[in-house]
């Protein structure tokens, strides 16, 4: 008798087909470069792992690179613009030095000005600046209000810029999930990276 998928199952699964896509990405970066087959390679692997099609971040992966296929060419300017996405998805964009750092694709753009009276705060990951209770204890002595996850209520996610490579199955991933569903539902919370966070404290 076939067993029956449970949600958790799934989700497992499509866990696992991110951090293989991200696996591949940094593969394809690895020379700083991207060429025209090796985006139609990851739009084709995208499209025989259509159940995560859907899912962040490969949706804006793909969206990207079928919109930069639509003619079929892959220009210069394309391929640094694809470049760059790689970059942000597996977290190489980053300013801060070190091997391993959280994804820049869901950040709010431009970066907000951050205020901290009267506004609450979800930090998560691992910080460059401090430990994370550190952290939020630096929010609270400029006047803002810690929340353990996002809600509808919170103004600001921060994310820290370390990461793990398996971030997709943390609870700092699913963090992110929860404030980017929040945020395309037209709540007010604001996407933000610590590098962001650390120049408001300035």
């Amino acid at each position: 008798m076939a067993r029956k998928l449970t949600s958790r199952t799934i989700n497992r699964g499509q866990d696992r087909l991110i951090d293989e896509l991200i696996g591949i990405c940094r593969g394809v970066i690895a020379d700083d470069n991207v060429a025209e087959q090796e985006a139609i390679f990851l739009g084709q692997w995208i499209e025989n792992h259509r159940e995560i099609a859907d899912k962040w971040p490969v949706s804006v992966l793909y969206s990207r690179i079928s919109e930069m296929l639509l003619d079929g060419i892959l220009s210069a300017s394309e391929q640094r613009e694809l470049l760059l996405t790689l970059k942000q998805l597996t977290g190489s964009g980053s300013s801060f030095q070190g091997s391993n750092r959280s994804t820049s694709l869901p950040l709010n753009q431009p970066p907000p000005v951050i205020e901290y009276a009267g506004r609450s705060f979800c930090l998560t990951g691992r910080f460059v600046f401090a430990s994370i209770t550190e952290c939020a204890e630096t929010v609270s002595e400029m006047g803002g209000v810690i929340d353990q996850s996002p809600t509808r209520e919170t103004n600001y996610l921060v994310i820290g810029e370390l990461s793990s490579p398996e971030w997709v199955h943390a609870t700092f991933g699913r963090s992110i999930e929860r404030a980017i569903e929040l945020r395309d539902q037209g709540h007010g919370i604001q996407i933000v990276s610590e590098e962001c966070w650390v120049n408001s404290l300035r």
